[in-house]
């Protein structure tokens, strides 16, 4: 699920401190700040996600409305998540996300270099595993207990397909028309829009997915069917750069007047 491109991430930068000049690029905040960013923000997700799947199942029994009160749940806390921790880390919170800025960089874009992969990738899965550990203990479940929640159908891969691609056209094709601004509205947005038009209801994320497998509640998916889910999502992933490439290939990132 979910995250900005590294090119929007800016330092915080006291006030007393000397500004960097207009079009210079702002200081990066050290890589322990935004490894620790990635964690916690890629924790807090999930814990989002999970919370809110149990707390929807013991309000009600109608999956519908199970579905709508996690879907707006992820919704508003993945945006205000990408509004908080986008200026130190960028808010990933996806390993998918990370390495397609990765290949970006490699092909002289902006992106993180391999060396912020080896570090952001691992914080984002430990920070998911937290994250369903922490759901499960406040709620009174098992603190670790494998889903049982088979998805392992194909029209349910196909579905992380879809919803991975187009969570990276939406971010590269923001970044690549200097719209990142919109990120924390749109992703989020996209994010909760793909709960219900996407079979698998859009983990399109190997963190969350791999976090997502330690409860066995509602947003669980059983650990068998995760070696397939990340890689649908990683196919997704390479679509959505594919359709970056081709629909945005005339596309400037100069400044706005």
């Amino acid at each position: 699920m979910t995250a900005t491109h590294e090119s929007a991430a800016e330092s915080v930068i006291p006030a007393d401190e000397p500004q960097p000049a207009p079009g210079a690029t702002p200081p990066r905040t050290p890589l322990v700040a935004r490894a620790a960013a990635e964690l916690v923000g890629t924790a807090a997700l999930v814990t989002v996600v999970v919370g809110s799947g149990i707390q929807a199942t013991e309000l009600t029994q109608d999956v519908g409305v199970q579905l709508l009160a996690n879907s707006l749940a992820t919704v508003f806390g993945l945006g205000v998540l990408i509004v908080l921790l986008g200026p130190v880390s960028g808010a990933h919170f996806n390993p998918a996300v990370t390495l397609a800025e990765w290949w970006t960089a490699r092909r002289g874009g902006s992106g993180v270099t391999a060396r912020e992969v080896a570090v952001y990738v691992p914080a984002q899965i430990v920070g998911a595993i937290a994250g369903a550990v922490l759901a499960n203990a406040m709620f009174g479940e098992p603190l670790v207990e494998w889903s049982t929640h088979d998805r392992s159908a194909g029209n349910l891969l196909l579905g992380e397909v879809v919803a991975t691609a187009g969570l990276i056209l939406l971010i590269f094709g923001l970044a690549r028309t200097d719209r990142l601004r919109f990120a924390p509205v749109a992703v989020a947005s996209y994010i909760g829009a793909a709960y219900w038009f996407t079979s698998s209801t859009s983990f399109a994320n190997p963190a969350v997915t791999i976090g997502r497998a330690f409860t066995d509640t509602f947003a669980g998916i059983e650990p068998g069917s995760v070696p397939a889910f990340i890689g649908m999502q990683v196919i997704g992933a390479v679509v959505g750069l594919a359709l970056v490439s081709l629909i945005f290939m005339n596309a400037r990132t100069a400044p706005e007047a």
